[in-house]
């Protein structure tokens, strides 16, 4: 499945996983911003969110690192968007 596909399921959730200030200087329109190291702190919401979620950041690496950690947490249907613009255009 290509992420331009997971972006068009009508229930997907966007997560940029940046900083609160790289979020407000730009972000995904309806992203939720939560930080990388606050990840596993909010397990719980992650397992509410509507799915696919796609995690997305500046390059993709702070991305990956959170789509790891929820696939080891069970969490499925997770993707890494990659970069926040790259999905900015596609959405």
């Amino acid at each position: 499945m290509t992420l331009e596909t997971i972006l068009k399921s009508p229930t997907v959730s966007i997560v940029d996983v940046r900083t609160p200030a790289e979020f407000m200087g730009g972000h995904v329109a309806d992203s939720v911003n939560i930080p990388l190291n606050e990840v596993p702190q909010n397990l719980a919401e992650f397992k509410t969110m509507a799915k696919p979620i796609v995690l997305i950041c500046a390059s993709g690496m702070r991305s990956a690192q959170a789509t790891q950690y929820l696939a080891s947490q069970g969490i499925e249907q997770c993707y890494n968007g990659g970069s926040w613009l790259v999905v900015n255009g596609l959405v």
